[in-house]
């Protein structure tokens, strides 16, 4: 996913035009992954080597018998070498493949990576101060690429008034747009629908500033 600086221009735009009707602040943040999944990816490899040591000791004969003819007469560290040894080989390759990108989305459960993405996007709306606006009205729109998510998170001020229904509604059309290709216009189009929200029962105020910068923020991992 990219965004050239005229879709940069249009997100940071969309943000200013729909802050100028509230006095609520619409941010939005991109990372590549939320998360290494280091563990996930260690444990997925650990398990495909038990596995494959234990199938092994179905062909254990055929084995011994290689290693003899190759060593003319092996002794029995060597076939345990060969199994201890082959198992590691199996193991590192399968965690070397697990870190390509994309197969974690194979591995680890969805349910992980969508509680992962949360806890990223939330730690986001603390650093940043969404949590700290003057009337916390603060909303995020959050993307997370590895996993393929976006999580929108809304202060408590937004919240008691505003059902988590249209929030629902907003993200389901922005996933939308990032199915398609059309990202770019779906974050604009999901800024806007939040400025709309915000605008019914958050207008803005005579002495209103803007306390967050509009444009999209882009995370290190």
């Amino acid at each position: 996913m990219k965004f050239n600086s005229s879709d940069l221009t249009r997100i940071r735009d969309a943000a200013g035009k729909a802050e100028k009707t509230t006095s609520g602040e619409i941010a939005s943040a991109m990372i590549s992954e939320s998360s290494d999944y280091a563990y996930y990816e260690l444990m997925f490899s650990l398990l495909v080597g038990i596995v494959y040591f234990g199938v092994m000791m179905f062909f254990h004969p055929a084995v011994e018998t290689w290693l003899n003819g190759i060593f003319w007469g092996g002794v029995t560290w060597q076939v345990s070498g060969f199994y201890g040894l082959s198992t590691l080989i199996v193991v590192g390759l399968i965690y070397v493949l697990a870190n390509i990108p994309g197969f974690d989305r194979l591995i680890v459960p969805r349910s992980v990576m969508g509680r992962t993405v949360y806890r990223r996007a939330l730690v986001h709306f603390m650093a940043s101060g969404l949590y700290n606006t003057r009337d916390r009205t603060g909303i995020l729109i959050f993307l997370s690429l590895k996993e393929r998510r976006v999580e929108l998170i809304a202060d408590q001020g937004i919240n008691d008034k505003v059902d988590q229904s249209a929030w629902d509604s907003i993200l389901g059309d922005l996933l939308e747009s990032l199915k398609s290709g059309t990202e770019a216009d779906g974050l604009v189009n999901a800024i806007t629908a939040c400025g709309k929200i915000l605008t019914e029962y958050f207008p803005v105020k005579p002495d209103d500033t803007n306390e967050l910068p509009d444009g999209l923020v882009f995370l290190e991992d």
